[in-house]
């Protein structure tokens, strides 16, 4: 006997057990990149953030939108969310959101797209987005600080931890060029995140990825605290600028 697809849209929820940090740590995104969007969306109104997490994008996309809804599936991710006047969390999947149809003039999502149901969170952006709406989805892979802590950083992001990462990671890896996008297609912002940063403070970064979380739960043992040793002499005790790319796709409905 065949089974009917299941309709209901599943959660990948890697990041609850570590909403807090997740909120601390994780970057800021680059205002350049919120203006950009704004300027090609057809009016300022409501914005759909999916998958917001801390609220990170929501909270630089309520600078240019009248209004910023922003759903993740995870309720321990919203509880941690940077709160702003103009910004309503909603704890939603992104393959089904609580959203009238056509209402939407911008939809968000920010390093989450590999995490979904792709083909029906397109379907559903679709639905929502007003006419000439606009949909963008972009992420950042592996992080740059210098040569001589890059190499470090990627055997660690290759090597100790680079089996745990969920397959849906390639998508990161490859910008999400890989992705069927069913939008008429427009180029993003060549922008960066760059912030100053602490050796603490980037090891509380690198505890927050699913890899590393997956690493403890298997073998419990944190494999950053050896990171953090071997980085130590090369970082010194001040901050050092580090920077992520940006990469992804963005269109119109």
């Amino acid at each position: 006997m065949s089974l009917a697809p299941d309709p209901r849209p599943h959660f990948r929820d890697h990041f609850s057990a570590v909403a807090e940090d997740y909120a601390t740590f994780r970057p800021r995104y680059p205002p350049a990149l919120f203006a950009a969007l704004a300027a090609q969306a057809p009016r300022c109104g409501t914005a759909w953030d999916c998958a917001t997490g801390s609220g990170q994008a929501a909270v630089g996309l309520a600078t240019h939108f009248d209004r910023v809804v922003a759903t993740d599936g995870s309720a321990a991710q919203l509880a941690a969310a940077r709160p702003h006047p103009r910004v309503q969390y909603l704890c939603s999947l992104a393959e089904r959101a609580p959203l009238p149809a056509a209402s939407m003039d911008l939809v968000s999502v920010a390093q989450s797209l590999h995490w979904f149901d792709i083909p029906r969170f397109f379907a559903e952006a679709r639905r929502v987005l007003t006419p000439g709406g606009v949909v963008a989805a972009w992420c950042y892979g592996l992080v740059q600080v210098d040569p001589a802590i890059d190499p470090v950083v990627g055997r660690f992001y290759q090597d100790t931890v680079g089996p745990y990462w969920p397959a849906q990671r390639n998508l990161v890896d490859t910008g999400y060029r890989t992705v069927t996008f069913p939008f008429a297609e427009m180029a993003l912002p060549p922008v960066a995140i760059e912030q100053d940063l602490t050796l603490e403070a980037f090891a509380g970064y690198v505890r927050t990825w699913s890899a590393t979380q997956r690493y403890v739960e298997d073998r419990g043992s944190d494999p950053v605290a050896p990171l953090v040793a071997a980085l130590a002499p090369l970082w010194g005790s001040g901050v050092r600028p580090v920077r992520w790319p940006l990469a992804g796709r963005a269109g119109r409905a």
